[in-house]
């Protein structure tokens, strides 16, 4: 059996934990005690529970910079904005379950991330970690997302991200499934404000192959569709990195329905050139700064989705009825009715 002292109980405080939960194999001090109840942490006792937290690592602990750095204001600041956007993504449907994760630069190798196995709609600040670019947990005692690899290749190959957002919102999702990029050219929203979304072939989440994936995309795209898996973008803020994602999952629904209408419609080619200006005044990146009309409007974005035939498939009128074809069948239709109404009148 484990003896958690009085020495112990202080040094967990410097987490910023509020809950201790220990297990059978563990024996609190009463001078533990008496730091958990002045510090006002509330104890429980949990046969299932690691020793300290819960999933806490052995690494946690962290050196004394690190601690000071996760409970620092600009750190609460992060993981506030985290929850927050964590509640939008859950109220949107962005994510089922424990699905998803976000995270934030805080350091030039810290990172704040959402824990594993919660679900992004109930997060709060306490259930935050910080990690180092090789996804190291040095603060926090909730265990870090096991997709931060798939952060650090973002974070790795550009220095402009702030944040990453991950999540498997249904539009998009549906273009996941079928390794399928959005078409270009069709609501400037996405153009100034995302630029080309990428797609990434299916890799196991989590594993270095899919780091390896997204690794050459990031620099020169915001948000990449990951085969099979979702969509993970990446921001000058958290917001920012969140809103990449809307607007993707926004454009892929509007791009699904119009499939069905007739037409095929685009951004002329000549008024693109506008919009990438107005993107360059506003200091957001793209890798089409320099290209001649002709390069932006090389594929047809129609075609791309649906092939030379379109998407949209001819509407055929239901009519039950066979429309008369001259006087005559009019004249035997009438006939036949009236015989029918007074043969039930006369039942």
């Amino acid at each position: 059996m484990k003896l958690f002292a009085q020495k112990d109980a202080e040094e967990f405080l410097k987490s910023g934990a509020t809950e201790f939960r220990y297990n059978r194999d563990t024996r609190l001090t009463p001078g533990a005690k008496d730091v958990f109840s002045e510090a006002g942490i509330k104890v429980v006792f949990d046969v299932e529970a690691a020793v300290s937290a819960p999933s806490a690592p052995a690494s946690s602990a962290g050196k004394p910079d690190d601690q000071k750095l996760f409970n620092s204001p600009e750190a609460e600041r992060i993981k506030r904005e985290i929850c927050d956007i964590g509640r939008r993504i859950w109220a949107r449907e962005y994510c089922d379950g424990n699905g998803g994760n976000i995270s934030a630069r805080i350091g030039p190798d810290r990172f704040i991330i959402t824990p594993t196995g919660v679900s992004k709609g109930y997060m709060t600040p306490e259930m935050m970690s910080m990690v180092d670019i090789k996804g190291t947990q040095l603060a926090g005692t909730w265990k870090r997302s096991s997709e931060f690899t798939t952060h650090a290749a973002i974070y790795e190959t550009t220095p402009e991200a702030v944040s990453v957002c991950h999540a498997h919102p249904c539009h998009a999702g549906a273009f996941a499934i079928k390794e399928l990029q959005p078409p270009a050219r069709l609501i400037p929203e996405l153009e100034v404000f995302v630029g080309t979304v990428a797609v990434a072939g299916y890799q196991t989440p989590g594993s270095p192959e899919i780091a390896a994936s997204i690794r050459p995309l990031a620099p020169k795209h915001q948000s990449i569709i990951m085969g099979c898996h979702g969509v993970i973008c990446w921001g000058k803020s958290v917001e920012d990195a969140y809103f990449k994602m809307e607007i993707t999952d926004a454009y892929c629904r509007t791009v699904i329905l119009a499939q069905a209408l007739p037409g095929a419609a685009s951004i002329p080619c000549e008024k693109l050139g506008d919009l990438l200006n107005m993107k360059k005044g506003m200091g957001l990146p793209d890798n089409r700064f320099d290209l001649k009309n002709a390069e932006l409007c090389e594929v047809d974005p129609w075609d791309q989705m649906c092939g030379q035939h379109g998407c949209s498939t001819p509407v055929t009128p239901f009519n039950p009825m066979p429309a008369p074809q001259s006087g005559a069948d009019v004249e035997a239709l009438v006939q036949k009715l009236t015989d029918e109404i007074i043969a039930n009148l006369n039942k």
